[in-house]
């Protein structure tokens, strides 16, 4: 898959090309129901896919204040974007520029000139343009002007709930540590991933070592509290002076907080710990920490001796929850 981080890196002549554009945060269910669709048109006009995304939520410009806490990051997201079965991804900066750019100009520049766009896709309630002044139907009138087709895909609700599935939905079930709702309407675990750091070391002297993932980690922290799930080492980081090796994954005992048993953990920290494995040094390497099912939630206990107890429990849990 080509990535563009402008559209002045796109080459002359690239299209033609079947678009969808939105800001895709997450890549859940909702989102692939386009790039699906997308995929199919690419197919019947031998056209690329190419999806049209922002290397932030517009609202972080636009009215910070309202502005939720990203479900990916941004690499996540083309990782998860190319997954998904798009040729093609074209990170649009979202700056006050870009926020400025009338609606026609955005068709004219973006999605005729550089893309070279057929047919392009969208959500119903897409807008786009200085103000937020186009719409489906604006964008409609600028396609049979500039020659290409537009399609609103409609959207994806639960049959059980009739929500409709968005990232505001899985937000609040991570946030509620349902990591296995937000895996349903995902399509796969919710991961959050970075690069393992040096931590106090506590786990190693309680016979549990833990991965602990630098505080940049990207990816939305679930609720406080211990999971089942995996650990894929991706090798070391770009930062790091080896040559990355092999990805990897392992079963791992997942805890997320503040250590409130010792109380001295200044901020929420991801950690896990890879299951039979004491020896393993992942110091410095890039890994995703998948969650797969919630144990527990986030409790102080009186003492060391009850904490290795939990502990042991917390293991056994995990081995039966990953079996």
């Amino acid at each position: 898959m080509t990535v563009f981080r402008d559209p002045t890196e796109v080459p002359a002549g690239f299209g033609p090309s079947v678009v969808a554009i939105g800001k895709f945060d997450g890549v859940h269910s909702g989102h692939r129901a386009v790039i699906d669709r997308a995929r199919v048109d690419a197919a019947a006009l031998g056209s690329r896919v190419v999806a049209v995304t922002f290397d932030r939520n517009p609202l972080s410009l636009l009215r910070p204040e309202l502005c939720p806490e990203p479900l990916v990051g941004l690499d996540q997201k083309i990782g998860l974007l190319a997954s998904a079965g798009v040729d093609a991804v074209l990170v649009l900066r979202f700056d006050e520029e870009l926020a400025a750019l009338p609606a026609r100009e955005f068709v004219e520049r973006i999605l005729v000139t550089s893309l070279g766009a057929v047919t392009v896709l969208v959500g119903d309630d897409f807008r786009f343009g200085r103000g937020g002044e186009g719409d489906p139907a604006v964008l409609t009138s600028l396609g049979r002007e500039h020659g290409f087709e537009v399609e609103v895909v409609g959207d994806v609700r639960a049959r059980d709930a009739g929500r409709r599935v968005s990232s505001t939905w899985v937000r609040d079930l991570l946030a509620a540590g349902d990591v296995e709702g937000a895996a349903r309407l995902l399509g796969r675990p919710h991961a959050v991933e970075g690069v393992v750091v040096h931590g106090l070391k506590r786990g190693r002297e309680l016979g549990y070592p833990t991965a602990n993932l630098h505080a940049d980690a990207d990816g939305f922290i679930p609720a406080d509290g211990v999971y089942a799930g995996w650990l894929v080492d991706q090798g070391p980081s770009a930062a790091a002076e080896s040559t990355p090796g092999s990805v990897i994954r392992y079963p791992a005992a997942i805890s997320v907080g503040t250590n409130p048993t010792f109380d001295d953990v200044p901020q929420r920290q991801v950690e896990a710990y890879v299951l039979d494995e004491t020896g393993l040094d992942l110091y410095g390497h890039h890994v995703e920490v998948r969650f797969t099912s919630r144990i527990r939630g986030m409790v102080a206990f009186a003492g060391i001796p009850a904490l290795i107890a939990q502990m042991d429990d917390d293991v056994l849990r995990v081995r039966e929850a990953l079996a």
